[in-house]
Parts: structure tokens; sequence; C-alpha cells
């Protein structure tokens, strides 16, 4: 039996394994099993390795893709200064990283984006925002990046966002968890009002199908995406890595 999983905390929102027992039971595989393994502290790792003996794979999500990178054996598939892994190949004992948030961030932003779409907020500044500040760097969007607290000039706080930040930076993208079921009634604390029909406000949260960032950009006219496309790319691809 090939297994593959899921590490992350919580887990209560998950949708790989979901998603992959679904997938093997549609193709016909029946010596495969996908599991979700809750791990808070990352020094678990090498037990959870342990104890599951017959991993073939894993998908990373928050807080452990960045975390989990002194682990890999060798991270060179991933992208030139990417410092986030949300996937795993393991073969022979040694675990190999890759990015799938990359392709999976690109072709999902992509059908919505306008030529107007040039400055980008990208809210929140922890492994899932790794694969997107990668994309706009290639696509040639400029960016802040938007975090609690001041880091150097390249970043605001959420208090600096004024009127003339949000007439400026017209594509935003919502990398935190703020929304995610249950707590549906978060949301990254921005003036919505001054959002307009020329924004495009993507989130990676896809669980509710529109959190409350998107909803509130709606009733602005702005464009939105959840992240649920961005999540089954990322996941197809994370299968061909297995596969190869």
């Amino acid at each position: 039996m090939k297994l593959y999983g899921l590490i992350g905390y919580p887990l209560g929102h998950s949708f790989s394994q979901k998603y992959f027992t679904e997938k093997f039971k549609q193709l016909g595989i029946e010596d495969c099993r996908y599991d979700a393994f809750s791990l808070e502290n990352i020094n678990n790792f090498p037990a959870l390795l342990k104890n599951n003996p017959g991993l073939c794979g894993l998908n990373i999500t928050i807080p452990h893709k960045q975390n989990i990178i002194p682990f890999l054996s060798e991270a060179t598939q991933l992208p030139q200064g990417m410092n986030a892994c949300n996937c795993i190949k393991i073969e022979n004992g040694k675990l190999t990283g890759y990015n799938t948030d990359v392709i999976g961030f690109e072709q999902s932003l992509f059908p919505l984006l306008q030529q107007h779409h040039t400055k980008a907020l990208v809210l929140g500044n922890g492994g899932a925002a790794e694969a997107v500040k990668f994309v706009l760097n290639k696509l040639g969007i400029a960016f802040k990046v938007v975090s609690r607290q001041l880091h150097n000039g390249s970043h605001l706080t959420y208090q600096q966002i004024t009127k003339e930040v949000i007439a400026t930076y017209n594509l935003i993208i919502n990398t935190t968890p703020l929304g995610t079921y249950p707590k549906v009634e978060e949301c990254p604390d921005v003036p919505y009002q001054y959002l307009t029909p020329q924004h495009y406000l993507f989130d990676l949260v896809y669980n509710p199908e529109k959190p409350l960032f998107l909803l509130k950009g709606e009733q602005q006219g702005a464009s939105i995406k959840n992240g649920y496309d961005m999540l089954v790319i990322q996941a197809e691809e994370s299968w061909k890595i297995w596969n190869s």
C-alpha cells in the first residue's frame, strides 16, 4: 500500500484528504491511501516518518511550509530563491522538496488578471505568501507585503493602507487564513470602502466559497477569486511529481 498524506496544524478544514481519496476511488486505484497528519510541532516530523514507513509523498500546509525545509534531503527542485515547500517526494529514504503552489497560483490568478493590474498588495508573509511573491515577480507585477508589524521598506502595516494605497494597488491577495471556516466572521483589516470595479481580490482561502474578504470586495464591484482552483491545480501537480 502506497501512503500519501498532508501535514499541517490544524487540519480541520483540509481539502487534500477528501480530494485524493475521491480521486483514487474514481480511478480505481486500490493500492494508494491519503491520510491527514495533524502535526503541531515540526520537531515531531522524524517520528511521523518512522511510524509511517510506507509514505511515498506529502503535501505541506500551514504552518510548516517554511520550517519543513531543514528536513529535506535536497531542496533543489524548489524554484531559486523560494523559501517554502508544499510537496515532498519520498524515495529510498530521500525527501525531495517541491513547490506546486507556484503553478497553482499562477494558473488560477491569470483568467481574471487585466492589463491595469500592475501593482499588488500581498496580505500576510508566511509560507503561503512565498509562491504568490514568486509569481508576481515573474509576471512583473510590483507588490508590497502587508503584515501586522513593520519589517522594512518593502512592507506595509495594515494601519498604513490608506485610500491612496488602495487606489494605487488594485490587485489584493490574501495569503492569511483569516476567514477560513469556522471563523467565517474574520477578514483582513483593510479599508474595503475604497475598493472599486477596477480591483481584483484573490483569496487563498477556499472554505467558505466566498470568505468575508471576497464578499466585501464583491460588494464594491471588485473581481473576486477564491483558492479552490489553485488547490486543485497544485494537488494534480503533486500527483504528477509523486508518479514521475
